[in-house]
């Protein structure tokens, strides 16, 4: 039997990241002695007062078709939200809500890129993202945003690899995994570029609200932005909602309007419980979404110095996310050789950052999204790992 060529622009290292995860999940499931610190899903509950609204909506009969594009209060909702923060007057014809952040990032790429194109992607990159831009049969050139530039995008490089062929370019701010804030005179230069160049701009803002230090500044709010950007996002980790997989996408009203047509053929619109609970997220100041930004901010300090004092690591502080990029190589090992040896040994999970991109070769993303006894207890097994590794054999 035959596949499509599509199955093989799905694969790549990016899909193939979460093997040791998917092991630790199973062994967690069955009651192992693990620490799963490979994923962005804290132990959060979604705000009591979310899920009343999911469920007073199901009691109400919302058990029916919805509109494809979105239910207009959560359109208006989301526009709302978006203009507070940009300053740019928006609509809820602006707006298409997802199936998460991820199904925005998928149907962003089928709409604006062809067999042939190129897409400009900053990297490290997200490990889904390789997929997603594939998907439609466009090539990725990676730009770096590399160590030694406090993992900022090489804005010399962007400019080097446009091409007749470029389309667009993707990045996420803040970037997952390295937790980094584009400053404004980064996106200020990335915005300028494309201009010129008559670019979409595609910017995954789902960490927006989970920001320690510095200041987030979505690019569509720069000059003659709006017109080229897709912004998309989510309810997933600002409000601890990723299982109700609840997203958006933020768009010149012409590209909502070919979105529709996708969503159309694929999800033909979103449960209404779920819509009616995320716009109650989205009209309410819920004091536990704060709650949660100031402890995942205690977690950070805590990770961070603790792993700072591990012989043989480097981490780097993260301004906001969920996670913190360490450099392995000074363990001796490599980096997909350190996550299968502290997983085997410890227990412990963690993603190879080597499958993010170039610029996070030889290092480890390690979440933080864990109760403080879990995060120390997993630290400690850490240290302890890389402590033995320093030892000569005997």
């Amino acid at each position: 039997m035959r596949f499509s060529p599509l199955t093989k622009r799905l694969s790549g290292d990016g899909a193939n990241a979460w093997a040791i995860h998917s092991e630790a999940l199973t062994a967690l499931a069955h009651g192992k002695d693990v620490i799963v610190m490979s994923v962005g899903d804290s132990e959060f509950d979604t705000p009591a007062s979310i899920v009343d609204a999911c469920i007073s909506a199901l009691r109400a009969g919302d058990t029916h078709y919805t509109p494809v594009v979105g239910r207009a209060r959560l359109r208006k909702a989301i526009a709302r939200n978006h203009q507070q923060k940009t300053g740019n007057p928006t609509t809820a014809e602006n707006v298409i809500s997802s199936s998460g952040c991820q199904n925005a990032l998928f149907n962003a790429a089928q709409i604006v890129l062809s067999p042939g194109d190129e897409v400009i992607i900053f990297e490290p990159m997200y490990v889904t993202y390789e997929a997603a831009f594939q998907a439609p049969g466009a090539t990725i050139i990676p730009v770096p945003c590399p160590a030694e530039l406090g993992f900022r995008p090489d804005l010399a490089a962007f400019r080097a690899a446009i091409t007749d062929k470029t389309v667009a370019v993707v990045f996420a701010n803040p970037v997952n995994p390295t937790g980094v804030v584009f400053p404004p005179e980064d996106l200020e230069v990335i915005a300028e570029i494309a201009r010129q160049n008559d670019l979409w701009v595609i910017a995954d803002e789902v960490y927006a609200d989970l920001v320690f230090e510095g200041v987030h500044i979505s690019i569509a709010a720069l000059e003659g932005m709006a017109a080229r950007t897709i912004t998309v996002s989510s309810l997933s980790k600002s409000h601890a909602m990723t299982g109700w997989r609840s997203g958006w996408a933020i768009a010149p009203k012409a590209l909502v309007l070919e979105m529709e047509k996708l969503a159309l053929c694929s999800t033909y619109g979103l449960p209404g419980f779920i819509q009616e609970a995320a716009a109650f997220a989205l009209e309410n100041r819920l004091e536990e979404v704060a709650e949660m930004r100031n402890a995942f901010m205690r977690r950070r300090d805590l990770v961070f110095s603790a792993l700072q004092a591990a012989p043989g690591l480097d981490c780097w502080p993260a301004q906001a996310g969920m996670f913190l990029i360490v450099d392995v190589q000074k363990t001796g090992l490599t980096s997909e050789e350190f996550v299968s040896r502290l997983y085997g040994e410890t227990g412990v999970s963690v993603l190879n950052g080597t499958t993010f991109g170039p610029s996070t070769a030889g290092t480890v993303r390690i979440s933080f999204a864990l109760p403080e006894d879990i995060l120390l207890e997993g630290c400690a097994r850490i240290q302890a790992f890389t402590a033995r590794l320093e030892k000569p054999a005997t």
